[in-house]
This record gives C-alpha cells, sequence and structure tokens, in this order.
C-alpha cells in the first residue's frame, strides 16, 4: 500500500489542468498530518488553504476524463485506503456523510462499481471487487506497484485452487480406503464360508483383483481388469450385500 501510494504521489501531469483537478481532489488537513502528500502539495503548486476542500469545489460535470481520473488520484491519496487482508482486495474512501453518495456516482461514472453507507458518522465508499480495485488504481495511474497487487492476487487464486485440489482428492482417497476396507471384509466373509466360490468368474476376479490391491480406485481396478467401471462397482457391491446377508 505504501508503495502504491508513493508511486500515485510521484505522478506529475502535464496538463494544467490535470494539476488542479488534482490539487481539488486533495485536502489541506489531510495533507499537512501526511509528509508525502505535503511535499505532493508543494510540488503541484498548492497555496496553503485554512478550509477543507470539499468534493463540491471540483467541477465534475463537463471536465474531460484525464481531469476527472486526476481529481480521484487526489482524492484516493487523501481519503482512500487499500486492504488486502484475508485474501480479499478491499479499497474503501473515508469522507463526510454529505460527500459519499457524490463520490460513489462519481468511481461509478469512472466504471467501477462501489457501494456507499455511513459508519459512526462518517462517510464510507467502498469498492470489493479485486478486478474492480484494479481497474480503478490503473487508470487513476497504478503501474508497477499495481503489478505487484495483481501478481499477489494470481498467486493467492492459485494457492486457493491447489487447496480445493489437494482437498478434493484428500477426500476422495479417505473414501476409497473406506470402501475398499468393507469391500476386503466382505470378500474375507464370503471366502470363509465358501460363498465366494459359487459366484460367477468376473465377481470373483474382482474379488481377487481387490485383494491384490486394495488402495486402488474403482477406475484402476477396471483398467487393470480392461472391464468397465461399472461392472467392477455392482461386483463389489453385491459382495458387500451378500457378506451382510
Amino acid at each position: 500500500m505504501l508503495a502504491l501510494r508513493a508511486e500515485l504521489a510521484g505522478i506529475d501531469p502535464s496538463r494544467e489542468c490535470d494539476r488542479e483537478a488534482e490539487r481539488a481532489g486533495l485536502e489541506p488537513s489531510v495533507r499537512r498530518r501526511d509528509p508525502m502528500l505535503a511535499r505532493l502539495a508543494v510540488r503541484l503548486a498548492v497555496r496553503p488553504a485554512r478550509h477543507d476542500l470539499s468534493a463540491g469545489e471540483f467541477e465534475w460535470v463537463g471536465r474531460p476524463e484525464h481531469c476527472r481520473l486526476a481529481w480521484l488520484r487526489g482524492r484516493f491519496l487523501s481519503r482512500g485506503s487499500l486492504s488486502l487482508a484475508g485474501g480479499r482486495t478491499h479499497l474503501e474512501f473515508v469522507t463526510s456523510p454529505a460527500e459519499a453518495p457524490t463520490l460513489a456516482a462519481r468511481l461509478a461514472e469512472a466504471g467501477t462499481s462501489p457501494s456507499w453507507r455511513v459508519r459512526r458518522g462518517r462517510g464510507v465508499v467502498t469498492l470489493k471487487s479485486a478486478e474492480t480495485v484494479q481497474l480503478f488504481l490503473r487508470r487513476i495511474g497504478g503501474g508497477p506497484s499495481l503489478l505487484e497487487l495483481e501478481t499477489r492476487q494470481v498467486a493467492r487464486t492459485l494457492r486457493g485452487d491447489l487447496n480445493r485440489v489437494i482437498n478434493a482428492e484428500s477426500a476422495n482417497l479417505a473414501r476409497t480406503v473406506i470402501a475398499a476396507g468393507r469391500q476386503l471384509d466382505a470378500i474375507a466373509v464370503l471366502s470363509a464360508d465358501g460363498r465366494l466360490e459359487r459366484e460367477s468368474a468376473p465377481v470373483r476376479t474382482i474379488a481377487a483383483a481387490r485383494r491384490e490391491t486394495p488402495e486402488a480406485t474403482l477406475g484402476e481396478l477396471a483398467e487393470r481388469l480392461s472391464m468397465h467401471r461399472s461392472t467392477v462397482q455392482r461386483a463389489l457391491d453385491r459382495v458387500e450385500r451378500l457378506a451382510l446377508a
């Protein structure tokens, strides 16, 4: 987050209208407390003010897109924060309650999908989708720092997908082990009382293969015996039913 803020604060608009727009987006009360924003204010030639700039002091309607994005960059630097905790991307602006709906509308016009609410007497405008946050940061000038954020997001997604695959495989393996245990017990019962020998050749062949490879899945047994998986499943189900009879 600090690297991203430093990168955005380091942008030096070439157009005077963009410099004016970013000046309007910055708030004097905030930049007095933040050395980075104070340096930005000096670079943008912001004169000291005795009152906070409000959203209403920037004429949004009729201004070109580059001016609007410059204003949003200033607003993000002075009132925005970004959180990546818990694998979630969360960007929010904390403003006055009166400004929150106006800022949300302007963000929507900039191509994002914001929500807003009043929290403990302050207006809070939020962007939650990782794709939406990345789009917004890219549009206001995010570069290498944004690429790092996107890389981290991809890595988290890949880790999540890998964990889901591993969990699914583990669950499947556990089910296979439990089912194989039941089948081996049933085969032992039928072998002990001679009933297994009275079964058809395919059932006896499948039972023998199960005893030889207790760890094999149904698909692996079917491939080994050159049979359909459904044939193997039905034979082992029959063995279990007979053992319980």
